[in-house]
């Protein structure tokens, strides 16, 4: 759960705020790491203001051979035998990073961040010293009218002043109590049941200017690190977008800090690991670990052999795999982790395919493809497909589709499988969500009313909540060709009697959901899926989308 919070009504004294909306403001960009969350913020700001000028800082500074030694020397001292083999293990991603950056297909925000810089009102200014002089007097010629400060280095007062309009700094954690870094680490060490992020105006000491906005993003019952923080972008990216339209459009306001709080510093690999311990304990009990490497040993050669030739040897296929939840709020067989489902797109991305299901549904017959066809589905509707699943979809550009119980949308109906399990009500997408997922490129499509089970309910049960669902999809989304996923997925949930019943209310595919993969050429009313779960380790998601069983 996300909250955002305005700040007060008191104004910064460094701020002069415009009267009037600015139609082309100048904007300037401080940052150290134009990370993967950086940009797509910073195309996000782009997309609200197309009219903005902008010129990107990034400080590269040049270390000598001296100071790398020191700086490893004093590393060493500081972390103990745990810093050689990180520095092993860090090298080796490196590597592997840059040798996948050269053989995979770009991800969406890359493609759109360097079409970004090609334009003629941005300009990327690259520095080995954001404090020089250099510096100082470009920014001061580009004449901006409000800074940012974005995973950048401490910035010096003639730096953060230049912009008439100040500078806001993003920070990834709640002032004053957890100024410094990194981003969810300490709030989690101190067993805090939030974590917070503020937008801030820069002043000359570490994180302690006003604020301009805040929020904050609730600590669900097996939260870990990578998912918290995968979560802070998201806010992060909307609180700036925020910030910056408040003070562009002459309402910005702020609050100053309350007094007290505590700087934190990066932790050594000894709390990192003694973090890592902890977490792990609250996670339930998963399947023995030699049980679990050995299927992940047979899974690596499964998916080697493919690699080097098997796949030729196979009939052409498409899997389709199925989620229902994104979240750290429970931990079973319908859901999986939010930072395992970032993997996992990762995966999908770097190894596969990605079809929507228009593609699924016209593969007739199946196309041979030197990357396993996959394609993802969800089922039910549940809110943290939106919240969690739809960013980490849309960052790792794969295609999604959504099967919706129509009559659960935004209510606070439980699904009888939730009943079943004694969950309390689980939040559902609103209507308006479902649009905003459409219109981002989503597929929305029917799986029932009120998640009915076809082959148990009378007929006339199901062909009147087959026409119901379908005729409120239409009408709430303009959706013309709608497709069905049947409710509970299994062989005998579904007979031949209702499948027809499915044709002719005219709906263009129905889709199970008891495993197995499409081979040859999809058959569109018996599209089959594989569901996937928090017990998968990354060796066995990519044995699934290789559909060899």
């Amino acid at each position: 759960m996300v909250m955002i919070e305005a700040p007060g009504l008191s104004m910064p004294k460094h701020a002069r705020i415009v009267a009037n909306a600015l139609a082309s403001p100048r904007l300037v960009i401080f940052s150290g790491n134009l990370s993967e969350s950086v940009c797509r913020g910073l195309l996000a700001l782009h997309s609200a203001w197309p009219g903005a000028e902008w010129l990107v800082v990034l400080h590269r500074p040049r270390r000598s051979a001296h100071a790398l030694v020191r700086s490893q020397a004093l590393n060493v001292k500081r972390h103990g035998w745990r810093w050689l083999p990180h520095q092993a293990g860090d090298l080796g991603r490196r590597l592997t990073e840059r040798t996948r950056s050269r053989e995979c297909p770009q991800a969406p925000w890359k493609a759109a961040w360097n079409a970004f810089l090609a334009l003629s009102t941005v300009r990327l200014l690259t520095v080995d010293d954001m404090a020089s002089v250099s510096t100082l007097h470009q920014v001061q010629a580009f004449g901006a009218d409000l800074g940012l400060s974005l995973a950048a280095p401490i910035l010096k007062r003639t730096l953060f002043s230049s912009p008439r309009l100040g500078t806001l700094n993003l920070h990834k954690g709640r002032v004053p109590d957890y100024r410094g870094m990194p981003p969810a680490f300490w709030e989690l060490w101190n067993d805090e049941h939030e974590v917070g992020c503020t937008v801030h105006w820069v002043d000359d000491h570490l994180d302690t200017g006003d604020i301009a906005r805040q929020g904050s993003v609730a600590r669900a019952q097996y939260s870990d690190l990578r998912g918290l923080q995968l979560q802070l972008d998201e806010l992060g990216i909307r609180l700036v977008g925020e910030a910056v339209d408040d003070v562009l459009h002459g309402r910005g306001s702020s609050q100053a800090q309350p007094p007290g709080g505590k700087t934190y510093r990066k932790p050594t690999l000894a709390q990192t690991a003694e973090l890592r311990r902890r977490l792990a304990a609250l996670e339930p009990p998963k399947q023995p670990a030699l049980k679990r490497a050995a299927r992940d040993c047979a899974a690596a050669l499964l998916w080697g052999a493919s690699g080097a030739g098997l796949s030729r040897w196979l009939a052409p296929r498409i899997t389709v795999i199925l989620y229902h939840r994104v979240t750290d709020d429970a931990r079973d067989n319908l859901t999986v982790g939010i930072a395992q489902f970032d993997r996992q797109m990762a995966l999908l991305r770097e190894h596969c395919e990605p079809l929507s299901l228009a593609q699924v549904l016209s593969a007739r017959p199946i196309p041979r493809s030197p990357r396993p066809l996959v394609a993802v589905t969800f089922d039910d509707g549940y809110l943290d497909n939106y919240l969690h699943a739809a960013p980490i979809l849309l960052k790792h550009g794969v295609p999604a589709a959504f099967f919706v119980a129509t009559g659960m949308i935004g209510t606070q109906r439980r699904f009888p499988h939730d009943e079943k399990r004694g969950n309390p009500p689980i939040p559902t997408m609103s209507w308006s969500q479902l649009k905003e997922l459409q219109a981002r490129g989503f597929t929305i499509g029917s799986h029932s009313v009120s998640h009915i089970d076809c082959a148990a309910a009378p007929r006339e049960t199901v062909v009147a909540e087959l026409h119901e669902s379908r005729d409120q999809l239409r009408a709430k989304l303009g959706i013309a060709d709608v497709a069905f996923a049947y409710p509970y997925g299994g062989e005998h949930h579904m007979t031949p009697e209702r499948l027809s019943d499915v044709q002719a209310a005219g709906y263009v595919g129905c889709l199970s959901a008891y495993g197995g993969s499409n081979i040859g050429s999809i058959n569109p009313y018996n599209v089959l899926r594989r569901g996937i779960h928090w017990e998968f380790t990354e060796q066995a998601f990519l044995l699934e989308c290789l559909g060899l069983r």
